[in-house]
């Protein structure tokens, strides 16, 4: 009788933890493929369709090449900062993709900036070809410390 509890009992704590497991994955299924052509989550046609995006909606604050402004760390005599590079060189790569997009959707205002939020403007796939466009301009080395953050941020 005993035997059957404890038999029962590893049974249940580990199906309880296989499941655990299977919860705590990554849903993000944008970030698991690798196209082969770009070898990163995007595809050339998400960068280039990201290209008139950004340019239509991002480019007057963060610049055409994505290099934002120089004191983009010094807030401005209102007290926002002001918009960072893009390209790899400031702290846009430290995020995890999620944390990306819901910056697009939501704004920057609630982190201190001006960035105005972008949900009624961009849908889903806008914003993740917008994000593919600014990070092919990511060196490969940023590009992959940006991809493990990402992997650890969404476990």
């Amino acid at each position: 009788m005993i035997v059957m509890r404890y038999f029962f009992l590893s049974i249940l704590l580990t199906t309880g933890l296989f499941t655990l497991t299977a919860c705590t994955e990554s849903t993000d299924s944008s970030i698991s493929k690798n196209d082969p052509d770009t070898n990163r989550w995007y595809t050339k046609q998400q960068v280039n369709n990201g290209d008139v995006i950004y340019q239509k909606h991002c480019a007057s604050c963060h610049q055409p090449d994505a290099s934002g402004t120089t004191d983009w760390r010094q807030k401005t005599v209102d007290g926002k900062y002001p918009p960072p590079p893009l390209n790899g060189t400031a702290h846009t790569w430290h995020h995890p993709m999620d944390t990306l997009k819901r910056t697009i959707r939501m704004g920057g205002v609630p982190l201190g900036g001006s960035m105005p939020a972008f949900e009624s403007r961009l849908n889903d796939q806008e914003i993740e070809e917008t994000l593919a466009w600014i990070q092919s301009h990511w060196p490969d080395r940023i590009y992959n410390a940006w991809l493990e953050r990402n992997r650890q941020a969404s476990r």
